[in-house]
C-alpha cells in the first residue's frame, strides 16, 4: 500500500496546484497537500478493481473531495456570499428552464429583485471565492463511485434521487452548448485545457478578474442546471 501512496504522490500536488489558485495567501499549501493526501490514502484503502474505473480517476476524486472538504471546514467563504451563490443558481435555472435559452444578466436580476449592478457586485463577491466550481458541486462528502469521465455516481446518493451518469452528461453538454460564447470558451480553456485564469486572459484579451467572473457565471448555469434536475427527482 505505502508503494502505491508514494506512486501516486505526484498527484496530489497535481490537484492542490490546481484547486489552490487564487486561494486567500493565510491558506498554506502544506495544509492542502496534508488533506490530499489523506484523500490518497482512502482512495487506496477503499478502491476495489470492480468498481471499473481507473485507480487515478478514483483517486483524483477522493484527492479532490478531501481538500474542497477541508477548505469547507475552515468556513473562509462568508456564508452570505454562499447564499448568494445559492439564489444566482436558482434564478439561472429558473429563468433558463422557461425561455429554454441563455439568461441575461437582466433577467436574473430581475427575476432575484434586484438591480444589475447588485448582480454583478455578488459575482464579484462569488468569484472571490475560488473553490466555487463544477468541481465542488459534483464531489459528494462519503461517496466513493465516480462515473461518467470522472464524475461522481449521483444515483449512489439516494435511491429516491437518482440521476444516472448518461442523465448527468447530458445536462452538462446540453447546458455547456448555449452558454454565451465567452462563457463557453472559459469553461473549455479552463476544465478541458486546463489553462490558467492568466493564460485564458491572455488569450482572450482581457482582465484575469474578468475570465473569473465569466468563469462564475458559467458555473452557476451549470450548477443550477444540476440541482434542478435533481430536485426534480425528490
Amino acid at each position: 500500500m505505502n508503494e502505491l501512496i508514494e506512486q501516486y504522490l505526484p498527484l496530489v500536488q497535481q490537484v492542490v496546484n490546481r484547486l489552490s489558485k487564487g486561494l486567500p495567501s493565510h491558506i498554506a499549501r502544506e495544509d492542502l497537500v496534508s488533506m490530499g493526501t489523506l484523500g490518497l490514502i482512502g482512495a487506496v484503502e477503499r478502491y476495489t478493481p470492480e468498481r471499473g474505473v481507473k485507480f487515478e480517476t478514483f483517486a483524483t476524486w477522493r484527492i479532490r473531495g478531501a481538500v474542497l472538504d477541508g477548505l469547507r471546514e475552515m468556513d473562509w467563504v462568508p456564508r452570505q456570499v454562499r447564499l448568494w451563490a445559492k439564489e444566482i443558481e436558482r434564478s439561472y435555472a429558473f429563468v433558463e428552464a422557461n425561455k429554454k435559452e441563455s439568461a441575461t444578466d437582466e433577467e436574473v436580476a430581475a427575476h432575484l429583485g434586484i438591480s444589475q449592478e447588485e448582480l454583478q457586485k455578488r459575482l464579484t463577491h462569488i468569484s472571490a471565492g475560488s473553490v466555487y466550481s463544477l468541481e465542488e458541486f459534483m464531489y459528494s462528502d462519503g461517496d466513493d463511485t465516480v462515473g461518467y469521465n470522472g464524475l461522481p455516481d449521483f444515483s449512489a446518493e439516494n435511491p429516491d434521487t437518482k440521476l444516472s451518469r448518461d442523465e448527468i452528461r447530458n445536462i452538462l453538454v446540453k447546458t455547456i452548448d448555449r452558454l454565451p460564447e465567452k462563457e463557453k470558451m472559459v469553461v473549455a480553456l479552463y476544465y478541458y485545457e486546463e489553462l490558467s485564469f492568466k493564460e485564458i486572459a491572455e488569450i482572450m484579451q482581457v482582465s484575469s478578474a474578468r475570465i473569473s467572473q465569466l468563469h462564475t457565471k458559467a458555473i452557476c448555469r451549470l450548477r443550477g442546471a444540476l440541482s434542478r434536475k435533481r430536485n426534480d427527482l425528490i
